[in-house]
């Protein structure tokens, strides 16, 4: 009896020494496939890693490129300032343009009606005493060089776009005869105002000036 048992107590030794080595042995196996498994789990998250960072980039591509889209424009604006600043001289250049036309228009005016008005009348008086020429020098000549100017302006602006409207030319042109014109104008002024003060002392010719002048009124 006592060996059976020993007999039986020994295999239960031995059965337990076997669980405990097959315990050992699935482990040993297992251990491995465990590692693999978290590297390969590793690798997935390295994957998901770069993919993150992947797809953020992409989106902060997306979101820097609006901004992109949206800096182009803003040179737009220094494009309509400085058309703007080209529309507002070229609207200054034509409204100068248009003054200096008028403010000879009115100066041919003037003369017309003091050649009409006070000389003619004057010489059809001949008065001995009275120097009209003198008086009013090459005032005649003045008055169709004048005319002459206008038409020339009139000429380089009817019907003409005005960035091609061309007013330097018309004042190269008519530089010289100007020129001589105003020399002898200029050259009789201090005289014939010597001379109007002289026949302002004078009532007769003092009268007759002043009808000339109340007709102009």
């Amino acid at each position: 009896d006592c060996p059976g048992k020993e007999g039986t107590g020994g295999r239960k030794r031995n059965l337990t020494l076997l669980r405990n080595k097959l315990y050992m042995g699935q482990r040993r196996r297992t251990e491995p496939v465990v590692e693999s498994t978290t590297t390969a789990e590793d690798h997935g998250n390295l994957r998901r890693s770069q993919s993150d960072r992947t797809e953020y980039s992409q989106k902060l591509q997306e979101k820097m490129a609006p901004q992109a889209v949206s800096f182009t424009p803003a040179t737009s604006p220094q494009g309509d300032e400085e058309e703007e600043v080209s529309r507002r001289m070229m609207a200054r250049r034509v409204k100068i343009i248009t003054e200096l036309m008028q403010t000879e228009k009115d100066y041919i005016s003037d003369l017309d009606l003091c050649i009409k008005e006070v000389i003619q009348p004057l010489r059809n008086k001949q008065i001995a005493r009275f120097d009209v020429d003198g008086l009013f020098s090459n005032i005649e000549l003045v008055h169709q060089l004048s005319a002459k100017l206008l038409s020339l302006l009139e000429e380089a602006t009817t019907d003409v776009e005005p960035p091609m409207q061309v007013i330097g030319e018309v004042f190269l042109q008519i530089k010289g005869p100007l020129e001589d014109t105003y020399k002898i104008y200029c050259y009789h002024h201090d005289d014939a105002h010597t001379m109007l003060e002289s026949y302002e002392k004078d009532e007769e010719l003092k009268q007759h000036l002043r009808d000339c002048v109340q007709s102009l009124k």
